[in-house]
């Protein structure tokens, strides 16, 4: 309601015009500074999980010779869909034109151009759950998950593809994978999943499943590196692991309680959740290995706390302390098994163990959500029937396994016959640092 559709009745209501005014002003978003403060810390912090942490979590277990690539990859992946994301990521993944809750069209996978360049964003404006904050600031904040997802599948395919060939792949699959997932299961009513009831409060489809499908696929298109099983290809660097899984550890912070998009008691729930499932799993891989392999190992402790961080994602906004335990928990040792014993039976070269622990992580962290989201298991959910919440949960990594499987598959295979995406084996030998970027990360 505007004062201009009162001009024609004059005087008449004149005396009204204060009063009406006044309610106007109040009925109008306000930014919340609160809100606003923690918004901005919180897409620092995934920001900072990219750049440095993935980098230097990467960059300390690949062979010596290899550590430039991949922090060079995170770091072209982080330039690369920062760009993609202001000139039409953010409307694919957000723009809502068309979209209409119970109806299933075009837009229930896909959102419009509307927001491309980002049209229409000023300074003044305001987004969130009750318009509280800049909207800038939530362009900003979505793009850093964006930036992640992709950064993530390079721990699957390290040290064999070519530079210029994994530039292509990841800006057509920000495009065609990540960005559809985005909008199916967060862009609101009218959404595929979101219409399903699928949870995933902070990832656990749109990033983690996703990436880690991706990498899988990625490494079995690529094959493995040469030597792969039987030459030692023993982490270089687990000084820069570790500090690479705390900086991780810190920035999920942003990540997660962050997906509360308010400084609220959402947030903060979050944030504990997230801190007890990780510290849980990284004691669950830790024992697991102890157990099995007689002596307990930093490379281990590391990859726990990020199954522990994954698993936790998609259910921070729902699940109580113990269920985050229990999830916790499931993720360290069933990660550990993922990433160790099913990998060599299976025999496929995940360098990094990017579905090992974010495949798998995210799938089980998924499902779990769907029983731990419930008030009667101590969840803050409106789960009353746990059978068809998981069922729901269900769907949606089905759906994501499949999509992102056949979409990956095909991108990676119409690469491949155009420009290759493999280094040579005399490259892949000399280490992608010198051959791909003419630099060495140690001059002795």
């Amino acid at each position: 309601m505007t004062l201009r559709k009162f001009a024609g009745l004059g005087a008449l209501l004149s005396f009204a015009m204060p009063g009406l005014a006044m309610a106007e002003e109040a009925a109008a978003p306000v930014l919340n500074s609160g809100d606003t403060a923690w918004m901005l810390t919180a897409t620092i912090l995934v920001l900072f999980m990219t750049i440095p942490g993935l980098a230097l979590f990467y960059g300390g277990m690949v062979r010596s010779k290899n550590i430039l690539s991949v922090m060079m990859q995170c770091f072209a992946i982080t330039g690369l869909i920062s760009v993609l994301w202001v000139i039409y990521g953010y409307s694919i993944a957000f723009d809502t034109t068309g979209m209409e809750q119970g109806v299933v069209n075009f837009n229930s996978f896909i959102g419009g151009l509307g927001k491309a360049f980002l049209a229409g964003v000023t300074p003044a404006s305001i987004t969130g759950p009750a318009a509280l904050f800049p909207e800038a600031v939530f362009i900003t904040f979505q793009m850093t998950f964006a930036i992640i997802t992709p950064a993530l599948i390079v721990g699957a395919f390290a040290e064999r593809m070519k530079f210029s060939a994994m530039l292509i792949f990841m800006g057509v699959w920000f495009t065609l994978v990540y960005a559809p997932i985005a909008h199916m299961v967060w862009s609101g009513n009218g959404g595929l999943m979101w219409d399903w009831g699928v949870l995933d409060f902070a990832g656990g489809t749109v990033v983690h499943i996703n990436a880690g499908i991706a990498g899988l696929v990625a490494c079995l298109v690529l094959g493995k590196r040469k030597g792969f099983p039987t030459t030692p290809m023993a982490p270089h660097n687990l000084g820069y692991t570790l500090m690479g899984a705390a900086m991780l550890w810190v920035g999920w912070f942003g990540f997660n309680a962050g997906s509360a998009v308010a400084a609220n008691g959402t947030a903060g729930m979050a944030m504990l959740v997230t801190q007890i499932a990780t510290a849980a799993a990284a004691l669950g891989w830790m024992f697991a290995e102890w157990i099995t392999h007689g002596k307990p190992s930093a490379l281990g402790i590391a990859s726990g706390v990020v199954a522990g961080l994954v698993a936790i994602t998609p259910a921070a906004g729902t699940v109580g302390p113990m269920g985050a335990l229990v999830i916790g928990l499931a993720a360290g040792v069933v990660c550990f098994f993922c990433a160790t014993t099913l990998k060599r039976k299976l025999g496929y070269d995940d360098s990094l163990d990017a579905f090992g622990v974010h495949g798998i992580g995210g799938i089980l962290g998924a499902i779990l959500t769907g029983v731990f989201a419930a008030p009667a298991l101590g969840g803050f959910g409106t789960v009353t029937d746990i059978g068809a919440q998981v069922w729901i949960q269900f769907k949606g990594v089905g759906f994501t396994v499949v999509y992102t499987g056949i979409v990956t598959f095909i991108i990676l295979k119409v690469l491949d016959a155009v420009m290759g995406l493999r280094v040579s084996e005399e490259e892949e030998a000399v280490g992608l640092d010198l051959a791909q970027h003419n630099e060495r990360g140690y001059n002795l």
